[in-house]
């Protein structure tokens, strides 16, 4: 009966909407509302939520802090990490007050939570009192449930207008942190804090300059109020120096010096499933990544497509459940502007026709099936394919679920990792059919048979 009703029952819906907000009050009042006793910060935008998050609990880590954190990816308190395999991005409420609450009776000073826009607008976030609330950037993703790009936005913003009207803690202000570059600044400049810091490439309180882009990451000037230093950031991409100034900023209105900001920042690692490298021996470089917007799907293979001496071969699908169609024919124009190579499939179908999908992602690529361009919907033969093609000096990138480990498949949810996938393909010898021809692989060696 309440999967029939939440089936009939729109995610939008005022009754389902009310029913989130009372689940959140009961949640935060069982806890004992627990984030009264954190400094709690909140990360939201489109793309580098994630990143940014990990990256923002690693310094508050090298400056001593005990930091509790949520993420799509991962969680922590204190050096406990584990894998979050909810496929959410923010937690349910009783799971996330359970988690504050946890944070509290460890003694964590911090907490830096991963915020979405469903959250938002579901109240799932209803009783967490943030101190400081980032905005890393927006774009047209989740369009399709919040009724429109305007929806989405007021959305978000609501993080940052409930900021000022929310309780003070004893010595901690009401922060802001905004990224100067994105062309919306001025909506989210207009909620009123304690203070204010902005951040971007060449202007902000918190500017980086001087980038260059190299394949092991990324080398840039972080410049702070009177002071800068040298960072050689292992993340690769420009969108990661983006992460990175960001999460500099945040340490910069917790008070925490340059040279903390650089040790930590030079110290961290890939987050997982974000520009992670799967390295089992092949001669080849293979890229998973969680790219699963038009925008993010640009910036990863335009990367790429500089750094590969070869061919970039791309595997992608694009999310169904009726979610965001509008960006499925941008995602393919991103792919046929960049690969040589693209092979569409399955992400996250749900019980949507996964041959839609396809096809709607490959309304916006020019060039002809069998000419650079394969469909195949199940995921692994896919990823096959693209390793089987591959040869020294290419790059091969699978992009969409990243570090995520289940696939939503026809109304069911599947175990699924693309690293573990990828590793097993190439611990095997691989076949498979590509028209009328067999091709082989072993060791890198290809044969047509």
């Amino acid at each position: 009966m309440l999967d029939y009703l939440r089936n009939k029952i729109s995610d939008r819906n005022p009754l389902r909407l009310l029913y989130h907000k009372i689940m959140a009050i009961v949640a935060a009042m069982y806890y004992r509302f627990p984030s009264r006793y954190l400094n709690v910060i909140g990360i939201t935008g489109t793309k580098g939520k994630t990143t940014t998050t990990n990256l923002t609990a690693s310094i508050l880590t090298e400056a001593g802090y005990k930091v509790g954190m949520t993420s799509t990816v991962n969680f922590r308190i204190g050096d406990l990490v584990w894998s979050n395999g909810t496929k959410m991005t923010s937690l349910g409420p009783f799971f996330l007050q359970k988690m504050l609450r946890r944070m509290v009776n460890e003694n964590c000073t911090h907490a830096v939570l991963e915020v979405s826009s469903h959250a938002i607008l579901q109240n799932r976030v209803w009783g967490v009192n943030f101190d400081t609330a980032v905005f890393t950037n927006i774009s047209e993703e989740h369009v399709d449930y919040h009724g429109g790009f305007d929806n989405y936005l007021r959305t978000k913003g609501l993080l940052f207008d409930r900021l000022n009207r929310s309780s003070r803690k004893p010595r901690i202000k009401k922060v802001s942190i905004l990224n100067k570059d994105d062309p919306h600044f001025s909506y989210f400049d207009q909620f009123l804090v304690d203070r204010q810091y902005t951040f971007g490439k060449k202007q902000g309180t918190v500017f980086a300059k001087n980038i260059e882009l190299l394949a092991s990451g990324s080398r840039f000037e972080l410049h702070v109020p009177n002071d800068y230093a040298d960072v050689h950031l292992k993340l690769p991409g420009e969108f990661n120096v983006y992460n990175a100034v960001a999460a500099a900023t945040v340490a910069l209105s917790q008070n925490i010096n340059i040279k903390t900001i650089k040790d930590a920042l030079e110290k961290a690692s890939s987050v997982p499933g974000r520009y992670e490298t799967v390295n089992a021996g092949q001669k080849y470089t293979i890229i998973v990544d969680y790219a699963h917007t038009a925008d993010s799907l640009e910036s990863l293979l335009s990367l790429y497509k500089n750094l590969t001496k070869g061919k970039l071969y791309v595997v992608f699908g694009a999310t169904g459940g009726g979610r965001d169609k509008g960006k499925r024919p941008k995602m393919g124009e991103a792919a046929d502007k960049h690969a040589d190579s693209i092979i569409v499939t399955d992400d996250d179908p749900y019980s949507e026709n996964e041959w839609k999908i396809i096809e709607d992602i490959c309304a916006g690529i020019q060039r002809k099936e069998g000419e650079g361009l394969w469909k195949i919907p199940n995921r692994e033969e896919a990823i096959k394919l693209a390793l089987t093609l591959a040869q020294e000096g290419d790059t091969v990138v699978v992009a969409g679920k990243g570090a995520e480990e289940v696939q939503m498949l026809r109304g069911k949810k599947i175990t699924w990792d693309d690293r573990k996938v990828i590793r097993g393909l190439l611990s095997r010898e691989m076949k498979v059919e590509i028209g009328r021809g067999k091709f082989e692989k072993r060791e890198n060696v290809y044969m047509e048979g």
